[in-house]
């Protein structure tokens, strides 16, 4: 053994030192909710009518509203179309007002605007009528982001350490970031948003595995949860922003340019001595504890440090042992189930916030309030009702409501807005249930395997979670109606797992049964993911993909 599990309690679980690097590493958390909803207010609904400046040419007098009632048809309430108008014909403007204009056809010339409304990327790249399906498609292009960050900066940071990671994922955080507010073109604002998405996987990802690698095992589901909460903050940060802040560009480079303070102070974040360890940089690992345990007015033993050696990593099981055995293949295809559907409606309901009728300021705020309660609110549920119930019912709930919302009608916002709001709040508190859960079910050997890919079924809901609001195109429930059933039928499927309140966790496959009930362990799992094992007190980690 390296020993590295007993310095660290010898280090303290959580002094004064872990809990500054907790501190550091909350920053980056309030940037990551801006970019994860900040295009929500970047496309505001704006009146717009079809460009017929064509008429100008034989009328060069006319009022704006004699032009608009020559050149653009009505609907049937009367109001002028917005995406089609007469087609320019070479006559005069006395036959023109004379027999009127009979054939119709898409705007041809761009689009007119409220002279008043502040610039967004409605107004400045025409995301309406055709182009308006180009909203939610790039929505969905930074969701991919997250996916290929997350599996290009996990391996990454394993492979040349915590820190260097993090540098990488700040500098095109913010490069990109405040780069987006230049873009010429949409095409190219998707694909910066993409990168930014990637940047966005490498920091949450990396920063939580840094502070949950130094901080111990009882006090890592406090750690988590601040994190988590700080999240919820940077939602409600997002909506005073984008209210004082209507100009797209100026919003885009405040939320952005911030991490570029981060930048200069990441060279105080130490390297996980973990990792370290792991790497066979002993000295380096010395040092860096050393200095922990300094700043956290403790003593390591000399004899302690000297038996630090460098550590064998024990090799995960492969994604096919997750499907050699019965009980095994039904945990990861139903909590697979379970991440996807929940992914789904957390966000179904996120980026639907301007479409619930009231104010989307409020809302915004109102959204990220509640997921604050909801975090802490899931701890309690765990040990009182366990894991299965607080899962499945939490699912239920959240389908039930988006089912409730698609019969309200649309003249009814409160209600809609309130709902809105009760689905928010149990989608975020499942969301935590599922961290906890999933590291209890699968054993040790494949427990980093299960989680990730029960990760990465979440991130491809949240990719197609935007592509679904395209269908209410056909009929505004269909999109809700989808974000509802889902979840439901992934509650059901809950029922068919194991409770594991109060159980032993299993270290491998073998024995096809999920584990045997324990005395006093209903605590053996903290919220991030973080397991005690059956090793002698060293703990069993994976690193936790957040939903973030």
């Amino acid at each position: 053994m390296s020993g590295i599990g007993e310095i660290l309690k010898a280090v303290g679980d959580f002094g004064l030192f872990q809990k500054w690097l907790v501190l550091l590493t909350l920053f980056p958390c309030l940037g990551v909710a801006f970019h994860q909803f900040c295009q929500l207010f970047m496309v505001p609904h704006v009146p717009h009518h079809c460009d017929t400046s064509w008429i100008r040419a034989v009328g060069p007098n006319l009022t704006e509203e004699e032009q608009l009632n020559l050149t653009l048809p009505r609907d049937t309430d009367g109001a002028y179309e917005q995406c089609s108008m007469y087609s320019p014909v070479d006559r005069d403007l006395v036959s023109i007002v004379a027999y009127g204009l009979n054939t119709t056809e898409k705007c041809s010339s761009g689009w007119v605007y409220p002279s008043t409304q502040p610039p967004s990327l409605l107004t400045e790249f025409d995301l309406v009528c055709d182009r308006k399906n180009l909203n939610n498609i790039s929505q969905s292009i930074y969701m991919l982001g997250l996916l290929l960050g997350s599996m290009i900066f996990g391996p990454l940071s394993d492979r040349i350490g915590r820190r260097p990671v993090i540098l990488i994922s700040v500098i095109l955080q913010g490069l990109f970031g405040v780069g987006i507010a230049f873009v010429p073109h949409f095409y190219v604002y998707m694909a910066f948003r993409c990168v930014v998405g990637a940047s966005v996987s490498g920091i949450t990802m990396t920063i939580l595995a840094l502070a949950t690698e130094w901080v111990g095992v009882s006090s890592r589901p406090k750690a988590v949860l601040i994190s988590h909460c700080c999240f919820a903050i940077g939602q409600m940060l997002l909506a005073g922003l984008s209210y004082g802040i209507r100009n797209w560009r100026l919003l885009e480079i405040a939320g952005s340019a911030p991490i570029f303070a981060f930048f200069f102070y990441i060279r105080v974040l130490p390297e996980s001595a973990r990792w370290l360890v792991t790497k066979g940089r002993i000295e380096e690992a010395k040092k860096v504890l050393q200095k922990a345990a300094s700043i956290n007015k403790r003593t390591i033993p000399p004899g302690l440090l000297e038996q630090l050696k460098p550590e064998t990593q024990n090799k995960s099981g492969s994604t096919l042992d997750l499907f050699r055995k019965k009980h095994l293949r039904k945990v990861t295809l139903i909590m697979s189930c379970a991440w996807f559907v929940n992914s789904l409606v957390y966000y179904g309901l996120s980026l639907n916030v301007t479409n619930f009728g009231l104010d989307i300021y409020l809302t915004q705020l109102a959204f990220g309030a509640v997921e604050i309660p909801a975090r802490v609110g899931c701890i309690f549920t765990l040990q009182w009702f366990g894991r299965k119930k607080t899962q499945a019912v939490l699912l239920l709930l959240s389908g039930l409501v988006c089912l409730i919302i698609t019969g309200i009608p649309e003249d009814q916002p409160v209600a809609t807005t309130v709902l809105a709001i009760i689905g928010k709040f149990t989608a975020s508190a499942s969301f935590s249930t599922s961290y906890v859960y999933s590291a209890e079910l699968f054993p040790t050997v494949v427990r980093q395997t299960g989680v990730g890919l029960c990760s990465m079924s979440a991130r491809v809901a949240g990719i197609i979670a935007p592509l679904i609001r395209l269908l209410d195109q056909y009929h505004r429930a269909i999109p809700m109606a989808i974000f509802g059933s889902a979840p439901m039928v992934g509650g059901l499927l809950c029922v068919l797992l194991p409770e594991t309140l109060g159980t032993d966790l299993a270290d491998n496959t073998g024995g096809g049964r999920p584990p045997a009930k324990v005395c006093e362990n209903a605590n053996s799992s903290s919220e991030n993911g973080h397991v005690k094992g059956k090793d002698g007190g060293q703990d069993n980690e994976y690193t936790k993909t957040t939903h973030f």
